[in-house]
């Protein structure tokens, strides 16, 4: 059983490092919308959302809620003492994985993910900005390997396939952005085709390092780790998709305009500006959201 959740495990993570790659390679022979690639975006952030809300923290309550019913079979504890405990655990492992994702932005410095094509005269390696970007970028990846890790652990594969759908679908776009902006920077094509390979690999081995860490622990606390790992890890997807991936859809969606006002004999001019989501962009986002709760709702039927 172990040798078949390593295989399948594998396979997801070669499929998402050659995904990832692939992704990152397109800027370097060809230039992408940045309509098109809001859209994914938006669809890839929904996916985020939708498995850590329907599918990551129904699961790892559930398996927390298994752990604290054999802790009570064994121990004997108040229900209530063993109902504050999961739920402490639940509040903890979410919490955590959020604040993990803002400790990594701020030490390896607040990072975007870019989308311009357009290359930069500056010529050369790769400089302190550039480096810090990367930093964040592989950080982030790693973290999402988690989750797909986690999963692995939990004997369901429409769970484990719904979030790694929701990686490529988020990771896609970001190593497209990784090599853009590497691009703009004036980093020359060997240099960003090294940091492309870093950053695709870095879910699959984090995604193996889980799975083997949580098969070495035994007993009970195997079942506590991977229920509190997958939490940990949608606190992780909620912070990208919130605070990263959002914004920027906003941003790239937001319109401008000048309104100019008379006060007496004289005129003020002021400008506004709106951060709304396109419709187009909000219903990807949406989409992608309620895409996990319905594949959820599939299976169990």
């Amino acid at each position: 059983m172990a040798s078949n959740e390593l295989g399948q495990l594998l396979v997801l993570s070669v499929a998402m490092l050659v995904g990832c790659f692939l992704a990152g390679m397109v800027p370097l022979s060809m230039t992408l919308s940045e309509a098109n690639l809001q859209l994914m975006s938006s669809l890839g952030a929904g996916l985020l959302v939708g498995t850590a809300l329907a599918v990551i923290i129904p699961e790892g309550v559930s398996i927390l809620l298994s752990t604290s019913h054999s802790h009570a079979e064994v121990a004997v504890p108040s229900t209530e003492e063993v109902s504050h405990e999961m739920f402490s655990s639940i509040g903890m492992a979410l919490t955590c994985g959020f604040i993990f994702m803002l400790l990594v932005d701020q030490v390896g410095g607040a990072h975007g993910h870019s989308h311009s094509g357009t290359t930069g005269a500056n010529g050369g390696g790769l400089g302190q900005k550039s480096l810090s970007t990367i930093i964040g970028l592989v950080v982030h990846a790693a973290a999402d390997g988690i989750a797909l890790g986690a999963a692995t652990l939990t004997d369901r594969a429409d769970v484990e396939f719904i979030i790694f759908l929701a990686i490529m679908l988020h990771k896609a776009p970001a190593a497209f952005g990784l090599t853009s902006f590497l691009l703009h920077e004036g980093a020359d094509r060997t240099s960003v085709r090294k940091v492309l390979i870093i950053f695709s690999l870095a879910a699959p081995i984090t995604a193996v390092i889980t799975y083997v860490a949580l098969t070495t622990i035994n007993g009970g606390l195997s079942q506590f780790s991977t229920g509190w790992v997958m939490l940990f890890s949608a606190g992780t997807f909620l912070y990208v998709s919130t605070v990263h991936v959002l914004p920027e859809i906003s941003s790239g969606s937001s319109a401008s305009a000048d309104k100019v006002i008379a006060l007496g004999d004289q005129e003020i001019q002021i400008h506004k500006s709106s951060s709304r989501i396109s419709w187009s962009n909000l219903v990807s986002l949406c989409s992608g959201s309620f895409l996990p709760v319905l594949f959820n709702q599939y299976h169990h039927h």
